[in-house]
C-alpha cells in the first residue's frame, strides 16, 4: 500500500512536471485559445490560474484575442399600440444564436423635456488614448422660445465621459443636418466619430465629418474621387458603417419615386488615411433587401441585411468586390412585428469586470431589472393569450362543423327511402358515409394541428 502522502507528492512532482514548469507565454497562448466560459471555469481551478487569469495585462491580451460575436439589438418600441420590449441576440461566427442580458446606462439627459429628441443621436464608444469610455450626443439647435428649428439642425455635440458628473457642450463648425445624420448613420471608430454632412463644393454634395472625442478637433473628409464623378444621375443614398474596425462609407443609387429601394450595386470604401483623404473599395455588393442594418452589417465573411417582411439573413461574401453568395444565404431570425430600428454590433465575450462602471453609477440596480424582466414576460405573455383565444375559436369552429356534419349525415339518412332505384340509394349511401365523416373527422383535426404547429413556437421565451 501507498502511503496517502507518497501519494500527494507523486501528484504534485506530475503537475510540476506539466503545465506549472511551461513558460508564461505559453500558458497565455494556451489560454487566449480557450472559451470565455472555459476561462472562467479554469480561474476557478487553483489560485495561481486565478490570478493568471485575472491578470490586467492577460485581460487586456484577452479583449484583443477574443472571438467577435453579432449582437442584434432591439429597442423598445410601440408596434400596432402594443409595447415591445428592448432584447438582444448574439450570433457568433457558426451563426449559432442565443439571448443576453443588456446592461442599461442610466445617465440624466443631458438637455430635459427635449423636444425630437432619438436613440440614432447618441453614440457610445472607447477612446483607447484616453483608456476612457464616452458617450456623444447631437444637440437639436432650439429657439429664442425653446421649441426647435423647422430646419433640424444641430451646433454642438455634448460628451460624456463615464466616472464625469456633467455633459461637456462642444460648438461645431457649422451647423449639422440632422437628417444626413439619421439617414446615413454615426460610426465611432478609436475614440473618432463619423458622420455625413453637406459639402456644396462637391459634386455629390457630401462629405464625410469625423470629431476626435478626446482633443475635440473636427475634420472635414472628402468622399472617393469615383463617388465625385458618378454623382450625376439616379438620386444616391450613402451610409456611414464600421467593417473590420476601419469606417467605411456604403453608396447605392435608389429608385426616384421610392427612395427606400436599392437599383443599383452597394459600393463599400474604406477610409485608409483620413489625414490625405485615401480610400480603398473594399466591395461591389448586389444587394438582396432594401434595407443596411447599422452601424455594422458585415460580419466575418458575410453580409447581414433584412428586407421589409421582417426576416433577417446572411449571406455569405466569396471574396472582395464579388456579387453575394445566394446559394450559402442562412435566415437568422424574424423580428416581426418590429419594423424598422433593428441595430447590428460588434461586441466580445470579455473578463473587463464591470467594477470599471462604479463611479458612472450607471449599471441597472435589481429592482429595476425585476421590472425590465417583468415587462418582457409580460408582452410574451399576452402573446401567448392571443395563441390561447385563436386555439379555442378553432376548436368552437370544430363543434360547430361536427355538429352539422352530423345533422347532415341524419338528414340525408332519412331521404334516403325515398329512392326507388336500389343502386342508386345504396350508392348514395356509401358516398354520404365517406364525405360527411371525413369532412368531420379528419379535416377539422388536420386544420387544428396545423394551426399549433404554426403556433406552438411562439409560446418558448427567448
Amino acid at each position: 500500500m501507498v502511503p496517502e502522502e507518497a501519494r500527494s507528492n507523486n501528484k504534485r512532482q506530475k503537475d510540476e512536471r506539466t503545465i506549472y514548469c511551461l513558460p508564461s507565454d505559453i500558458i497565455e497562448r494556451v489560454f487566449l485559445t480557450l472559451p470565455f466560459s472555459t476561462l472562467l471555469r479554469c480561474a476557478r481551478v487553483c489560485k495561481q490560474w486565478r490570478n493568471f487569469i485575472h491578470d490586467p495585462e492577460f485581460v487586456a491580451s484577452q479583449l484583443q484575442h477574443a472571438p467577435r460575436y453579432a449582437l442584434l439589438f432591439f429597442p423598445q418600441e410601440t408596434v400596432s399600440r402594443q409595447r415591445c420590449p428592448s432584447d438582444a441576440i448574439l450570433v457568433d461566427e457558426a451563426l449559432s444564436q442565443s439571448t443576453c442580458a443588456v446592461l442599461c446606462l442610466h445617465l440624466e439627459k443631458p438637455v430635459k423635456n427635449l423636444r425630437g429628441d432619438h436613440f440614432s443621436l447618441y453614440t457610445f464608444g472607447f477612446h483607447p488614448a484616453s483608456q476612457q469610455y464616452k458617450i456623444t450626443h447631437f444637440l437639436r439647435d432650439c429657439t429664442d422660445t425653446g421649441g426647435p428649428h423647422n430646419n433640424d439642425r444641430a451646433s454642438v455635440i455634448q460628451v460624456y465621459t463615464l466616472g464625469d458628473e456633467k455633459w461637456k457642450d462642444i460648438r461645431t463648425p457649422i451647423a449639422l443636418n440632422l437628417n444626413n445624420i439619421r439617414n446615413s448613420g454615426v460610426v465611432n471608430n478609436d475614440g473618432t466619430l463619423y458622420w455625413l454632412t453637406e459639402d456644396m463644393i462637391a459634386n455629390c454634395g457630401h462629405a464625410v465629418m469625423s470629431f476626435d472625442v478626446s482633443e475635440e478637433i473636427f475634420a472635414r473628409i472628402q468622399l472617393p474621387a469615383v463617388l465625385q464623378d458618378c454623382a450625376h444621375g439616379d438620386p444616391r443614398r450613402y451610409w456611414i458603417r464600421e467593417i473590420d474596425g476601419k469606417m467605411c462609407i456604403a453608396t447605392a443609387q435608389t429608385d426616384r419615386y421610392v427612395p427606400r429601394w436599392l437599383v443599383s450595386k452597394i459600393h463599400v470604401w474604406t477610409l485608409v488615411n483620413k489625414s490625405e483623404h485615401m480610400w480603398n473599395h473594399k466591395y461591389n455588393i448586389q444587394p438582396s433587401s432594401d434595407f443596411i442594418l447599422g452601424p455594422n452589417f458585415v460580419h466575418w465573411d458575410r453580409i447581414i441585411m433584412r428586407p421589409s417582411n421582417g426576416d433577417v439573413f446572411a449571406s455569405e461574401l466569396s471574396h472582395e468586390n464579388s456579387d453575394i453568395n445566394f446559394s450559402k444565404t442562412v435566415m437568422l431570425l424574424n423580428f416581426s412585428p418590429r419594423k424598422h430600428n433593428l441595430q447590428s454590433h460588434n461586441c466580445v465575450k470579455s473578463l473587463v469586470r464591470l467594477d470599471v462602471f462604479k463611479k458612472a453609477g450607471i449599471v441597472r440596480r435589481p429592482k429595476q431589472w425585476e421590472g425590465w424582466e417583468l415587462k418582457k414576460w409580460q408582452f410574451w405573455e399576452q402573446n401567448r393569450s392571443k395563441i390561447e383565444t385563436m386555439w379555442c375559436k378553432v376548436h368552437q369552429e370544430e363543434h360547430k362543423e361536427t355538429a352539422f356534419a352530423q345533422s347532415m349525415h341524419i338528414e340525408l339518412n332519412r331521404l334516403l327511402p325515398r329512392i326507388s332505384d336500389d343502386a342508386m340509394r345504396q350508392y348514395i349511401g356509401i358516398k354520404i358515409d365517406q364525405v360527411l365523416p371525413a369532412f368531420s373527422n379528419q379535416a377539422m383535426a388536420n386544420i387544428g394541428d396545423m394551426i399549433r404547429s404554426a403556433t406552438q413556437d411562439q409560446f418558448l421565451m427567448p
